[in-house]
């Protein structure tokens, strides 16, 4: 019950958190004119409507859909993190262990300094996407041996493949000119700012496909932590559910990048956070992951771009500035509660 009380605050939380968020910056409307909205323009005649210039244009065209598509990235990568940290068996994992995050900055690095344009303005969110499912597959691919993939192999071969990303990246900044560096350093700190409607028509079929794949998994996953040969004594083909889930993280992950660039951190302290409260079960852990990682997005995008008036914070640089003392405390707090390191 207190679990479930738990995920239910979360939710609440988050509506309240999209009400406000998206009610603040230049064109103020006021919570109450932000229910109005929406319930009118579902048809419903309660609640004033925004009464500012150009209120509800600010709305509708504006907030609604960055709000909306940081929800979407905030369950995808808090999702991902739970699902990479149930698959190692290590409560520091994160999506990137995986090379999603790297290969899709590859992707849009690349995109960017070739100049593609072959699916016009999804260009380089396509490309980002793209890049990030080929270096996941790919990674996993290299960490098999005799048919199967052990998870400290899947993590070593996953540090070799992000270092080679970045050298990649790297390597993309140096050939290309003054615009494209700007560009690509752009991307790779992260911002919701190109949020539009249409982004969130594409990122929410990926991001509920991989929640859905996700919950379906949350017993076997809950197997899984008691060892690979027990989990297969108890019918889990892990083999099989291991290529399953790498397959999810990284729909969630690059789904969850493409549009905005690397946003760092919330795949790894979110769920961590969310497990000290819930315990390890993924049946509350997963959808709770994902709630807290949407109210963290939606709070850091919200102070991105109202910490400083007419000024814009990247969204990757603030939640690395937040998430690096609390990883270090993560740090701290679990070599006091082991002893000391091994």
């Amino acid at each position: 019950m207190t679990r479930s009380l738990f995920v239910g605050g979360l939710a609440v939380g988050l509506v309240v958190l999209c009400i406000v968020a998206a009610g603040t910056g230049q064109v103020h409307v006021p919570p109450d004119e932000v229910l109005g909205s929406l319930l009118h323009r579902l048809g419903i005649p309660v609640g004033p409507r925004p009464s500012a210039v150009h209120g509800d244009s600010a709305l509708w065209f504006v907030r609604f859909p960055r709000v909306a598509l940081a929800v979407l990235v905030g369950m995808a990568l808090g999702c991902a993190g739970a699902l990479m940290q149930g698959l190692s068996g290590n409560p520091l994992a994160e999506p990137a262990i995986i090379g999603v995050s790297s290969g899709a900055a590859v992707g849009a690095g690349a995109a960017i300094v070739t100049g593609l344009s072959v699916f016009g303005n999804w260009t380089i969110a396509a490309c980002a996407f793209a890049g990030g499912l080929c270096t996941a597959l790919l990674v996993y691919a290299l960490a098999q041996s005799g048919g199967r993939a052990e998870v400290v192999t899947l993590v070593l071969t996953g540090i070799a493949v992000n270092a080679a990303a970045g050298a990649v990246l790297g390597l993309l900044m140096f050939v290309t000119d003054d615009d494209g560096v700007r560009a690509i350093a752009f991307w790779n700190l992260g911002s919701l700012a190109q949020a539009s409607w249409p982004a969130v028509a594409v990122v929410a079929p990926c991001v509920l496909a991989g929640l859905v794949f996700a919950g379906a998994g949350a017993k076997r996953l809950d197997l899984l932590a008691l060892g690979d040969r027990p989990a297969r004594h108890l019918g889990v083909n892990v083999e099989r559910f291991r290529l399953l889930l790498i397959a999810v993280t990284a729909l969630l992950t690059a789904g969850a990048v493409a549009f905005t660039g690397i946003i760092s951190f919330i795949g790894l302290v979110v769920p961590h956070l969310v497990r000290m409260v819930t315990g390890p079960g993924h049946r509350v852990l997963l959808p709770a992951s994902a709630l807290g990682g949407a109210i963290v997005l939606v709070a850091g995008d919200l102070a991105a771009r109202t910490i400083v008036e007419y000024q814009e914070l990247p969204l990757g640089v603030l939640t690395a500035l937040v998430g690096g003392p609390c990883f270090f405390w993560l740090l701290r707090r679990t070599r006091s509660r082991a002893g000391g390191w091994q």
